[in-house]
Protein backbone atom coordinates (compact mmCIF):
# COMPACT_ATOMS: atom_id res chain seq x y z
CA UNK A 1 0.00 0.00 0.00
CA UNK A 2 1.47 3.43 -1.20
CA UNK A 3 0.35 5.86 1.48
CA UNK A 4 2.47 9.05 0.76
CA UNK A 5 1.81 11.60 -1.80
CA UNK A 6 5.46 11.16 -2.81
CA UNK A 7 4.74 7.21 -3.39
CA UNK A 8 2.03 7.72 -5.33
CA UNK A 9 2.94 10.92 -7.38
CA UNK A 10 6.03 8.33 -8.29
CA UNK A 11 3.72 5.47 -8.77
CA UNK A 12 1.18 7.62 -11.42
CA UNK A 13 4.45 9.20 -13.11
CA UNK A 14 6.29 5.33 -14.10
CA UNK A 15 2.16 4.41 -15.58
CA UNK A 16 2.46 7.50 -17.79
CA UNK A 17 6.10 7.56 -18.61
CA UNK A 18 5.72 3.57 -19.67
CA UNK A 19 3.99 4.77 -22.38
CA UNK A 20 6.43 7.67 -24.03
CA UNK A 21 5.99 6.96 -27.97
CA UNK A 22 2.72 7.46 -28.52
CA UNK A 23 2.79 10.36 -26.11
CA UNK A 24 5.31 12.82 -24.82
CA UNK A 25 6.16 14.85 -21.81
CA UNK A 26 4.54 18.27 -22.19
CA UNK A 27 5.19 19.08 -18.80
CA UNK A 28 7.93 17.99 -15.83
CA UNK A 29 8.39 19.19 -12.40
CA UNK A 30 7.81 19.24 -8.68
CA UNK A 31 4.35 20.73 -9.40
CA UNK A 32 2.77 18.84 -12.30
CA UNK A 33 3.57 16.10 -14.82
CA UNK A 34 1.64 16.55 -18.17
CA UNK A 35 1.97 14.01 -21.29
CA UNK A 36 0.46 14.58 -24.40
CA UNK A 37 0.12 12.85 -28.06
CA UNK A 38 3.10 13.30 -30.27
CA UNK A 39 0.89 14.53 -33.52
CA UNK A 40 -0.68 17.62 -34.10
CA UNK A 41 -4.43 16.84 -33.50
CA UNK A 42 -7.85 18.90 -33.83
CA UNK A 43 -8.96 19.45 -29.73
CA UNK A 44 -12.39 21.20 -30.17
CA UNK A 45 -11.88 24.05 -32.33
CA UNK A 46 -8.20 24.34 -31.80
CA UNK A 47 -5.36 22.64 -33.28
CA UNK A 48 -2.35 21.62 -30.80
CA UNK A 49 0.87 20.41 -30.97
CA UNK A 50 -0.38 16.93 -28.97
CA UNK A 51 -3.78 16.13 -27.47
CA UNK A 52 -3.77 16.35 -23.97
CA UNK A 53 -3.89 12.77 -22.20
CA UNK A 54 -3.20 13.17 -18.53
CA UNK A 55 -1.89 15.09 -15.73
CA UNK A 56 -0.86 14.03 -12.11
CA UNK A 57 -0.29 16.80 -9.53
CA UNK A 58 0.16 16.73 -6.36
CA UNK A 59 -1.55 18.09 -3.42
CA UNK A 60 -1.10 18.41 0.19
CA UNK A 61 -3.46 15.79 1.48
CA UNK A 62 -3.71 13.49 -2.27
CA UNK A 63 -2.29 13.22 -5.69
CA UNK A 64 -4.08 14.31 -8.65
CA UNK A 65 -4.62 12.22 -11.75
CA UNK A 66 -6.75 14.33 -14.29
CA UNK A 67 -7.27 11.66 -17.03
CA UNK A 68 -8.73 12.95 -20.14
CA UNK A 69 -9.79 9.39 -22.05
CA UNK A 70 -12.21 8.66 -19.39
CA UNK A 71 -14.09 11.99 -20.03
CA UNK A 72 -13.80 11.15 -24.10
CA UNK A 73 -14.68 7.86 -23.89
CA UNK A 74 -16.63 7.66 -20.49
CA UNK A 75 -18.77 4.59 -21.89
CA UNK A 76 -14.90 2.24 -22.54
CA UNK A 77 -14.10 2.44 -18.72
CA UNK A 78 -15.47 0.18 -16.21
CA UNK A 79 -14.32 1.35 -12.83
CA UNK A 80 -14.57 -0.48 -9.42
CA UNK A 81 -16.17 0.56 -6.51
CA UNK A 82 -12.56 1.76 -5.09
CA UNK A 83 -11.56 3.75 -8.20
CA UNK A 84 -14.96 5.09 -8.33
CA UNK A 85 -14.33 6.36 -4.99
CA UNK A 86 -11.95 8.69 -5.64
CA UNK A 87 -13.46 9.98 -9.04
CA UNK A 88 -14.23 13.46 -8.35
CA UNK A 89 -16.29 15.38 -11.06
CA UNK A 90 -15.73 13.42 -14.94
CA UNK A 91 -12.05 12.74 -15.16
CA UNK A 92 -10.25 13.74 -11.64
CA UNK A 93 -8.99 11.35 -9.28
CA UNK A 94 -8.25 12.08 -5.80
CA UNK A 95 -5.57 9.33 -4.72
CA UNK A 96 -4.87 9.07 -1.30
CA UNK A 97 -3.89 5.72 -0.73
CA UNK A 98 -3.03 3.34 -3.52
CA UNK A 99 -3.35 -0.94 -2.83
CA UNK A 100 -1.60 -2.48 -5.32
CA UNK A 101 -4.86 -3.45 -7.21
CA UNK A 102 -5.75 0.43 -7.36
CA UNK A 103 -2.51 0.46 -9.06
CA UNK A 104 -2.82 -2.54 -11.77
CA UNK A 105 -6.23 -0.96 -12.44
CA UNK A 106 -4.83 2.48 -13.36
CA UNK A 107 -1.84 0.51 -15.18
CA UNK A 108 -4.65 -1.11 -17.30
CA UNK A 109 -7.24 1.66 -17.65
CA UNK A 110 -4.40 4.48 -19.03
CA UNK A 111 -3.08 1.21 -21.61
CA UNK A 112 -6.32 1.31 -22.33
CA UNK A 113 -6.50 4.99 -22.84
CA UNK A 114 -3.74 5.08 -25.00
CA UNK A 115 -5.28 2.53 -27.82
CA UNK A 116 -8.55 4.24 -27.72
CA UNK A 117 -6.63 7.90 -28.73
CA UNK A 118 -4.36 5.48 -31.03
CA UNK A 119 -7.30 3.83 -32.92
CA UNK A 120 -8.86 7.18 -32.89
CA UNK A 121 -5.69 8.90 -35.06
CA UNK A 122 -4.94 11.75 -31.94
CA UNK A 123 -1.53 10.40 -30.70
Amino acid sequence: MKNTVEEIQQSLHEILKYHIGPLRVRDDNDKKLEVCGTIEAMQGKQKVDGYYFASVIPKPKDCRLYFFPIYTHVDQFELSEGLKKMLKGKSCFHIKKMSPEIEEEIRSMVAKGVELYKSDGVI
